[in-house]
């Protein structure tokens, strides 16, 4: 049998004169209960007869032809073969046709009840669907008048139209009658309402909206890290971390930018060694990249959580990676403080090659390392150098005094 299209379906129901529709809200006399079914004349009853034997033969084609070719007298049964032609053209595709034709058939409002209804909700979803905004809200609420119902479904379509016309405002108070309808959530209109807030910058009560949509949706991941992304925003970074950790534990952070975060809050708020493994993980694994400033970043995770050893190996890899000078000086100064100054001395040197700012900071450097390892000539020549940097002058000055002292106590020649 000929596989329908939804509006193919549509078009089938309202033939045997059914239509199915989510009803919230029905008045008494309602003008679709009003509104009579009527018949369409003999010759146009022909020629329907005929165009719909050829659609269920799959010639819709034929079908389009048939009509097109019919004559219809009468406002009735002109509406009710644009009708069709309307529902025809929309299933091949032909959007503008099944518009046009469509708009001669709600505009004449004399189609019987349930027809009219099905054509009104179909000619409004076209117009969204084509992205004619305000014509579609037009129609919509038409459909509303018409049948006395109030739907969900029809307030997130009105509401997804001011949308994209930026009527936020309007957006909103869609979104709040059709929340107040739903039968179960509706994520569609939360998410419009939540746009809509954070657009108009009130951004608290977009927090209050996901916070309400977090525990109605748990396994949409974006609703974790939205809301993780938005107490950040607003300043909670208590609560930000609680909520990045837990989409953590779920499995919801699969974008490095979510993990970089964490490990960043976690630092930010104490926890640097579990915010530098959480981040060593996920190099290794190569879902963060092992460039210089990842790798930058974990040594300052490290660092911070006094984890001197593994914070200066990935100082130094990332040093060699970019020839960071400033990298190299961090790495031998970890060196150093962990009193590995024949290690530190390398490194410093590599510093220097790569290029300083103020060279002295590593001569400063050498001379300690070296006076460390009672090597006091170098040191003595590192400190001249240093002290012809201003940055590090008068601390290198106060070492030479020192280091004489040292190398006249050792019979050093300097």
């Amino acid at each position: 049998m000929h596989k329908v299209t939804k509006l193919a379906a549509a078009l089938l129901l309202t033939f045997s004169g059914s239509v199915v529709m989510n009803t919230a809200v029905a008045a008494e006399k309602c003008p679709i209960d009003l509104r009579q079914s009527k018949a369409v004349g003999e010759s146009s009853a022909r020629k329907v007869q005929k165009a719909f034997e050829a659609y269920q033969a799959s010639k819709l084609d034929d079908a389009i032809a048939i009509l097109l070719e019919a004559s219809p007298r009468g406002e009735f049964d002109k509406a009710y073969v644009d009708r069709m032609l309307g529902n025809f053209y929309a299933e091949k595709g032909q959007m503008d046709k099944a518009i046009k034709f469509l708009k001669v058939a709600v505009d004449a409002d004399v189609l019987g009840g349930v027809d009219h209804a099905s054509t009104l909700r179909l000619y409004s979803d076209l117009l969204l669907q084509e992205k004619k905004f305000k014509e579609a809200i037009v129609y919509y609420r038409k459909w509303m008048a018409f049948t006395c119902k109030k739907d969900a479904v029809v307030y997130r379509r009105m509401a997804i139209a001011y949308t994209e016309m930026q009527q936020w405002d309007n957006v909103l108070k869609t979104v709040d009658e059709g929340i107040s309808l739903m039968e179960k959530p509706d994520k569609g209109l939360y998410q419009l309402k939540f746009q809509s807030l954070f657009n108009l910058k009130q951004y608290k009560k977009a927090v209050g909206v996901l916070e309400t949509m977090v525990p109605l949706f748990p396994e949409d991941k974006r609703l974790w890290i939205q809301l993780a992304q938005l107490y950040l925003l607003t300043e909670d970074y208590d609560r930000s971390l609680a909520t990045y950790e837990i989409a953590y534990e779920g499995g919801f952070l699969e974008k490095p930018d979510n993990i970089i975060r964490l490990c960043q809050l976690l630092s930010s708020k104490g926890a640097p060694y579990r915010g530098a493994v959480i981040f060593e993980k996920h190099i290794k694994s190569g879902l963060i990249p092992k460039d210089e400033k990842h790798l930058n970043m974990i040594a300052g995770f490290f660092h911070q959580a006094k984890e001197l050893k593994k914070a200066a190996d990935y100082y130094g890899q990332a040093a060699a990676m970019a020839n960071d000078g400033k990298l190299y000086l961090k790495q031998g100064r970890l060196l150093s403080m962990q009193q590995k100054y024949k290690a530190s001395i390398p490194v410093f040197e590599q510093a220097l090659k790569s290029g300083l700012d103020n060279p002295g900071e590593a001569q400063y450097e050498l001379m300690l390392s070296y006076l460390s390892l009672k090597q006091y000539k170098q040191a003595y020549r590192y400190a001249g150098l240093a002290a012809k940097d201003k940055k590090t002058a008068k601390s290198a000055n106060n070492y030479i005094a020192y280091i004489k002292d040292k190398a006249r106590i050792h019979n050093v020649s300097l």
